[in-house]
């Protein structure tokens, strides 16, 4: 999937130039068509020697067709932004990833990127709960959506459809209240996982679902547009994607690579994740509209090499509560 960009659009009319040594990167992203096209478009302004397009869709498919073309001996990314930092522990422990030490990690806390240089975390993509307006509830813990007031009124997305899903899924296995026994009592309340976020917004924005587990940023972007939902981040505390960024081993174009990992953990490529409703990963940074206090945000511990050990048996567990979903 190409995007025609602003950037291409100003070359066109002049208003730009690249020289003819311009170099093409392909990015394999999860980040949602415009997020994918703003990042683009911000990097390449800053970097006009440097022409990027980019494959979107979610984590699991995306990881599926490169690993297609790995397996062909053909992968065609250069750079990878996608969900979560256990789905690139995976290519760095395959030695798929190239180790690149960015200047810009001084500016991040050491638990938000490989020590190594295989990985860089780029923002921090909570889910909690997000509820209509007109639900007789209003939840505040994780377990009151498995009260009565929410039998057959979740949306939820699947860990095998969503990247973000299975890093919560896992994160909320892991806490002692909680557990696999939690998503059971959810599965005997009628929740039914199925796709991904996008989905869940939807259905409880439409008002066709009262309560949805979902990615922070889609229903405060849609409650300052209007509609009528609302975000809370339980009392218990609240699972993270880290968007991470890698540089594939196999890649033709180091140089242009490195510096599109710069670019997205610089203060400028930060802002532009702010500017998109995302809380930036980089310290000192300020928190998107309508988010809390960063203090006030419980997020739940994950620790990237066991999620991924730990990963076959976590979906089978997932699987055999509530189906394929």
């Amino acid at each position: 999937m190409k995007k025609v960009s602003i950037f291409a659009a100003l070359l066109a009319a002049g208003l730009v130039s690249v020289s003819a040594e311009a170099t093409n990167l392909v990015l394999y992203t999860s980040q949602p068509n415009e997020d994918a096209q703003a990042t683009v478009d911000g990097f390449m302004a800053a970097n006009p020697d440097v022409k990027v397009d980019w494959v979107r869709d979610g984590t699991p498919k995306i990881m599926a067709k490169l690993q297609a073309e790995i397996e062909a001996g053909n992968p065609v990314a250069d750079v990878l932004l996608i969900a979560d930092t256990v789905t690139l522990e995976r290519l760095k422990e395959a030695g798929k990833l190239l180790a690149y030490k960015s200047p810009e990690a001084a500016s991040y806390d050491a638990a938000l990127y490989d020590a190594d240089g295989h990985y860089y975390s780029t923002k921090l993509i909570t889910t909690g709960i997000m509820y209509n307006t007109s639900a007789s509830m209003k939840p505040a813990s994780w377990k009151d959506l498995t009260k009565p007031e929410a039998k057959g009124l979740l949306a939820m997305p699947s860990p095998l459809t969503s990247g973000a899903a299975l890093i919560h899924a896992q994160t909320l296995a892991s806490v002692d209240d909680l557990g696999w026994d939690y998503y059971k009592a959810l599965a005997a309340n009628g929740a039914i996982p199925a796709g991904g976020n996008g989905a869940v917004l939807k259905s409880v924005a439409s008002g066709e679902k009262a309560y949805g587990m979902v990615v922070d940023y889609m229903p405060i972007r849609e409650k300052a547009k209007g509609a009528p939902v609302e975000f809370v981040f339980p009392q218990e505390g609240v699972s993270a994607v880290t968007e991470p960024v890698g540089i594939l081993a196999s890649t033709k174009n180091a140089e242009a690579a490195k510096k599109f990992v710069d670019y997205v953990l610089s203060e400028k490529g930060q802002e532009g994740f702010l500017k998109l409703g995302y809380i930036p990963a980089r310290n000192g940074m300020k928190l998107p509209e309508g988010f809390p206090a960063r203090d006030s945000i419980k997020v739940l511990p994950i620790k990237a090499g066991e999620a991924l050990k730990n990963t076959d048996q976590d979906l089978k567990t997932f699987s055999g509560i509530y189906g394929s979903n």
